[in-house]
């Protein structure tokens, strides 16, 4: 029988498996003919556009994808082809430099600790206010804890209660200490993100919230906190004043399970909170390795959403008209590459904000 430790190790490891390539394409992509220097010429055009629109953006308004470490941005973030490993060990600091990436995920911290010596060496590749978003463990934000692969509705042995469930002494140790202490002059919010459960396992809506609002009350000073639910049973009027009570701020999700950004914007308003956070991972709908595999290797747009990214736009001008920070961060599922959904983001927010803080507009 796996232990409870064990299973969490299982479940971190086919988590994190599903943001590497597949073998095939590293070989690949090792033997092929050098086109660094196209690349590198491809990269000046991609910063020289991204430049002049990051010149007209809502102030406060920070964008950036869910991660980095992805070998077919060669050409839109990188200027040469780069292993897996390598982007994550070192492409923090030319990601950096692209115009419109001024924050990042580092999801990685959803499956494991990030040891100290990891966090500082991303903070020397990474420029003075320069602010990132982490993930809250897994191991203190799921309710319960199931074996892989298992549906969510499932029961047995094989589905476990969580005693750490939104335990402040967990997270504390697991994840706002090391952040705190190695990572603090980068250190953005911290994300919050809650496991679909399903009916047969989910806390009712008054104990989720008293759990919810007892965290929030006692999390560690020092950092800012956001909420990204994936059961939508639980996005309730209620649910938005815990978070008021607390200044926390609702992540505005784009998720399989869950009503479009601005569905949420309804229920949570965006300016009830000190910042705001949009997070675009999956179309309704959609399923993650359906999605993966129909993107890869994430160079280009494959199913832009007008609707979406409208939302997102009217979520980000609200937000700098309230002279409320914003961060936006794309995952490569979205749309099929997250840098340039940012971009496309990026260029319709300048105009909404040109336009409305145009003079005729007052």
């Amino acid at each position: 029988m796996l232990t409870r430790v064990s299973r969490q190790r299982r479940t971190a490891i086919q988590q994190l498996s599903l943001f590497e390539q597949p073998p095939e394409a590293l070989v690949e992509a090792a033997t092929a003919p050098d086109d660094s220097p196209a690349l590198a010429q491809s990269l000046v055009q991609v910063h020289a556009e991204a430049a002049t629109i990051a010149a007209r953006l809502p102030p406060g308004l920070r964008l950036g994808t869910s991660s980095w470490s992805f070998p077919g941005w060669a050409g839109i973030v990188y200027a040469r082809r780069q292993s897996v490993k390598d982007l994550a060990y070192s492409g923090l600091a030319e990601y950096a430099q692209h115009p419109l990436l001024t924050t990042v995920g580092i999801d990685r911290s959803f499956y494991a600790p990030v040891p100290d010596g990891d966090y500082l060496r991303y903070a020397r590749q990474l420029p003075p206010g320069f602010l990132c978003v982490t993930k809250a463990p897994h191991a203190v934000m799921a309710q319960v804890f199931m074996a892989p692969g298992l549906p969510e509705d499932a029961s047995g042995p094989t589905v476990t209660p969580n005693p750490d469930f939104l335990s402040v002494a967990a997270f504390e140790a697991m994840h706002a200490r090391p952040l705190l202490t190695s990572f603090q002059e980068h250190a953005g919010p911290v994300l919050l993100e809650m496991p679909p459960v399903g009916p047969a396992h989910r806390m009712p809506l008054p104990a989720f919230l008293d759990r919810l609002d007892s965290f929030l009350a006692a999390a560690p000073r020092g950092l800012r906190y956001a909420v990204e639910l994936r059961e939508r049973s639980y996005l309730t009027p209620a649910y938005a004043e815990v978070l008021r009570a607390h200044g926390a701020a609702h992540a505005y999700t784009y998720w399989r399970s869950m009503p479009l950004p601005g569905a949420q914007a309804a229920v949570v308003p965006v300016t009830q909170a000190p910042f705001a956070l949009v997070r675009l991972s999956l179309k309704p709908g959609r399923a993650y390795e359906a999605d993966k595999a129909r993107f890869a290797p994430f160079d280009k747009i494959v199913e832009p959403d007008p609707q979406m990214r409208a939302q997102v736009v009217e979520i980000t001008c609200a937000a700098a008209a309230a002279g409320i920070p914003a961060f936006v961060l794309v995952n490569n599922k979205a749309e099929g590459s997250s840098p340039r959904t940012v971009q496309e983001l990026a260029a319709l927010c300048a105009v909404a904000w040109e336009r409305r803080t145009a003079p005729h507009a007052r």
